[in-house]
């Protein structure tokens, strides 16, 4: 063997991409390249000074004392092996890894993670691709010969590997340098969220959980609140990312209570969207089967009846795993329960080394979190054996842990003991009924909130009656609303966060918003009760929450359109706490005046199904039954979300009612709302009569009122009755008028939809330019504003407008697309009123069945995002031909 060089070395990992393909299809012609190949390599790597620690088939596994040899060896090697003549049909590609590292000796070979991070960057590669590591590339940097650089690839997760690796890609001039991204974790689908404190120990827990997932396809984490269920699963979840070609997805389900929000919300974290008269729980059946996944189902102990769902989605998809942290099992056939254990605890009898201490996990927990608050905190002769008590007294738990080790910012380790032993001792006679750690989970919460002055309490006590977060004005709003609280909130923030008991986040938009966990919140609302404060803060809670549901309304269709939508999205939870409280308190108007503002997010957010059930179950109370505008204007949007589904009876039946309570109520902007809405619900039955006249009662009022958004909204809804009739000449003008309105309110998503109409009116007239044009605008917006149904729509008028030009593929995949969004969605448009032409069977005609079969296979295939961009790309074909006008004929 070889004197192998250590100390730091340079380690390069190749081998052929596809081998096994290869040798399958050459047979015995495979032999003499795979030694032209060792020629090649060998030559390359020895004039470099290259020693070659070991070859296995077609890989090689190579060290050098420098990264500037190792550089020069894959460049050669890579050109030779482009020069030399390999038979046709069958060349060599080989990828090639270089990682810069501590090379240390394990007997004949080398040991340690530099080489496993060198195998796995070679791994990520393609055939023909050169990866270097984040090391290696600072060291070659300055040395670049001519005509090769470097670029870069971005960060990126390697299997096995807890650091990510930074990587760059060799790029050589004359060689190919155009590759997919590295076939990474990174690579891999995931909405696994970030973790901003570091996982401490649990390597044996960890590895017991992908071991028992490996045998079993339903494994649930057990036992009490605060005993590192989440964090132990996401662990794990993230180490098996690349065992699961589909992807990891983590489902919170904390914030929701209600079991029939189950399939929603996986739906949701897996971006299903639901179909039109069809149970979420069969869509996401159909969608999970044949997909090899991983499910991270967190918190499921209030949802247990939702438990089977987990069972029909396993039996409906065979490559589907799950894993469940609960504080109960779920009774399912082929479930595999894991108690998650408390972090090892040292003896406080029998104390190790000092320096053996922060082996113990609970230990390694505490300090690294006291830490957090005091840089300076040690672990002493002194102090040791008061840490070593405090985490034993806590039975290991992490989060128990975590929120002593905050007050080590004000206290020593031998003060918190003190203070602990004295609750501790108080609980040992609490109620048998409760597990043993779930009472001592809950005396460190106890004892942490016996720490807070009053005002600090009644503040933390009011703030948990947030579900999923808050931003700070709504805390100030709900919490403090006339400054009696005796803390400045930002302060008393401040302080909670401090102590553990909240935690902060940035939102997308930059400002603050903060979390309670629910273990804590679950206390929180304890202590609110007790308090006999509940009644009155939720009510305040769903004050505030009515309020920006109406504030968010108007905004929904304008020019602040996408930033709304995220904010509701964000408080959605808090919103459907807030109904959940109306219907709980009978409290029937607050929910009717939030269910009829926010109806406009669940249509464009793909809530459709869960909206309309909030709406029906309110419009169903009591409380709800006179004739108010409230009610009006929430039957409005119970239509509104039953038009978009395709129930038109049930549309028309509410549309019919909303307009019965609005004029009883005396509401004339609610009356010309209701007359345009039902106007829609009679051309849909092609009542066009009927349907013009409403809508031109509709535009009587509003121009009474001088309501320039009503005004344009019933112009656009009497010239689409003009359109239906085919009377373009008649329908032009007033879409054109609507659409000068949209332009002075700045309603960038309703003049969106007169660009739409004005190329429809374009299509029929013959003008497929205009068409285009006007299609290829509006599809941007619809596009900006994260509309689906608008992007579904646009791509099904593209589809008619393809075929009537000969663009049969084309005409075919877009038509694909638009059904499967429209699938996705849970509805869409009614086609009677978009006149849509199916392209289909035309282009079976013109094309052939085989080439129709793979354009609607090909269409099907695409994203939301992928197939906006086909749309665009085919609409601008051509509207490059035009003046890019498309606000007239």
């Amino acid at each position: 063997m070889r004197d192998l060089p250590t100390g730091t070395v340079t380690f390069l990992f190749s081998d052929i991409e596809g081998s096994t393909r290869l040798l399958q299809q050459l047979g015995d012609d495979w032999q003499p390249l795979l030694e032209a190949h060792h020629r090649i390599l060998r030559d390359a790597f020895a004039t470099a000074g290259g020693i070659e620690v070991s070859t296995e088939g077609d890989a090689f596994f190579v060290v050098f004392r420098t990264a500037g040899a190792a550089l020069g060896a894959v460049i050669a090697a890579q050109r030779a092996l482009a020069a030399h003549p390999w038979p046709e049909g069958a060349p060599i590609r080989v990828r090639m890894g270089l990682h810069t590292g501590e090379g240390t000796l394990g007997g004949d070979n080398y040991a340690g993670l530099d080489v496993h991070r060198a195998a796995r960057i070679a791994a990520a590669g393609h055939g023909e691709q050169v990866l270097l590591s984040a090391a290696t590339c600072a060291l070659v940097q300055g040395t670049l010969p001519a005509g090769v650089e470097t670029r870069d690839l971005g960060e990126h997760r390697l299997k096995d590997l807890e650091r990510p690796e930074e990587l760059a890609q060799l790029v050589i001039t004359g060689l190919r340098a155009d590759f997919p991204p590295p076939r990474t974790l990174t690579a891999r689908p995931s909405n696994l969220p970030v973790q901003v404190t570091s996982f401490i120990g649990r390597e044996r827990e960890v590895a017991a959980v992908r071991e028992l997932l490996g045998g079993t396809r339903l494994l649930t984490l057990t036992g009490p609140g605060g005993t590192g269920k989440t964090r132990l699963g996401l662990r794990a979840a993230g180490e098996l990312l690349g065992d699961f070609a589909d992807g990891v997805f983590f489902v919170p389900l904390a914030p929701i209570s209600d079991p029939a929000l189950v399939p929603s919300t996986i739906a949701g974290a897996l971006r299903v969207e639901e179909e039109a008269s069809r149970p979420v729980s069969e869509t996401l059946r159909d969608w999970l089967r044949g997909r090899e996944l991983l499910l991270v189902l967190d918190n499921f102990e209030q949802l247990v009846p939702a438990a089977s769902l987990v069972g029909e989605l396993l039996a409906a998809a065979p490559r589907l795993k799950a894993l469940v942290t609960s504080r109960a099992v779920l009774h399912l056939a082929g479930e595999q329960e894991f108690p998650v254990p408390p972090l090892a605890l040292p003896d406080p009898r029998h104390l190790p080394a000092l320096e053996a201490l922060s082996q113990y996990d609970s230990v390694a927990l505490f300090i690294q979190r006291a830490r957090a608050v005091r840089p300076d905190f040690a672990v002493t002769n002194e102090n040791a054996p008061a840490v070593a008590e405090i985490c034993a007294r806590l039975d290991g738990l992490p989060l128990a842990i975590e929120l002593a080790a905050a007050r080590i910012r004000i206290l020593a380790p031998q003060a918190i003991l003190a203070r602990l032993e004295h609750r501790l001792t108080l609980l040992t006679g609490g109620a048998r009924d409760l597990p043993a750690r779930q009472q001592t989970l809950r005396d460190a919460i106890a004892w942490s909130y016996d720490l807070l002055e009053p005002a600090e309490r009644r503040l933390f006590d009011r703030l948990s009656v947030f579900v999923g977060g808050w931003a700070f004005e709504s805390g100030e709003a709900v919490c403090d609303p006339d400054r009696a609280l005796g803390i400045d909130l930002l302060d008393g923030l401040s302080s909670l966060i401090d102590k553990s008991l909240l935690r902060q986040e940035e939102a997308a938009h930059g400002e603050p918003r903060f979390q309670m966990l629910e273990t804590i919140r679950e206390f929180g609302l304890e202590r609110l009760e007790a308090g006999g404060d509940r009644g009155a803060v939720l009510r305040r809670h769903a004050a505030h929450f009515g309020a920006l549901a109406e504030e968010a309304e108007p905004e929904l269709t304008g020019a602040r359109q996408a930033e709304w939508l995220d904010r509701l999205e964000h408080e959605h939870d808090n919103l459907r706490a807030a109904l959940r409280w109306a219907i709980d308190a009978d409290e029937a108007q607050t929910g009717l005046r939030i269910g009829g503002a926010i109806w406009r997010f669940w249509h464009l957010r793909s809530h459709l199904r869960e909206g309309r059930d909030w709406l029906e179950r309110l419009l169903a109370l009591p409380d709800a039954q006179a004739e108010t505008a409230a009610r009006g204007r929430a039957l409005g949007a119970a239509g509104s979300l039953a038009y978009w589904q395709g129930d038109h009876e049930t549309t028309r039946r509410h549309y019919e009612a909303s307009l019965a309570a609005y004029r009883a109520a005396g509401d004339r902007r609610g009356t010309a709302e209701a007359l345009y809405n039902l106007g829609y619900a009679y051309s849909v039955e092609g009542d066009r009569e009927a349907a013009r006249l409403a809508h031109q009662e509709s535009l009587a009022l509003y121009r009474e009122m001088g309501d320039r958004r009503g005004i344009a909204n019933a112009l656009h809804a009497v010239g689409y009755v003009s359109f239906l009739e085919g009377d373009y000449a008649a329908s032009r003008p007033r879409i054109e008028e609507a659409q000068a309105l949209y332009r002075a309110i700045d309603d960038r998503w309703l003049y969106a939809n007169t660009l739409v109409l004005l190329g429809m009116i374009a299509r029929q007239e013959g003008r497929f330019p205009q068409a285009r044009a006007a299609y290829a605008e509006g599809l941007a917006i619809f596009r900006a504003s994260g509309d689906t149904s608008g992007i579904a729509i646009v791509l099904d008028l593209l589809a008619p407008l393809a075929a009537a030009e000969g663009e049969y593929e084309a005409a075919v995949a877009l038509k694909a697309a638009a059904l499967r969004m429209r699938e996705e969605l849970g509805g869409g448009a009614p086609p009677a009123l978009l006149r849509l032409e199916t392209p289909i069977e035309a282009a079976r005609a013109a094309i052939g069945e085989e080439r129709v079969e793979a354009a609607l296979r090909r269409g099907r295939a695409l994203g939301r995002d992928e197939a906006a961009d086909y749309g665009e790309a085919y609409a601008a074909s051509a509207a490059a031909t035009t003046d890019g006008s498309a606000t007239s004929g």
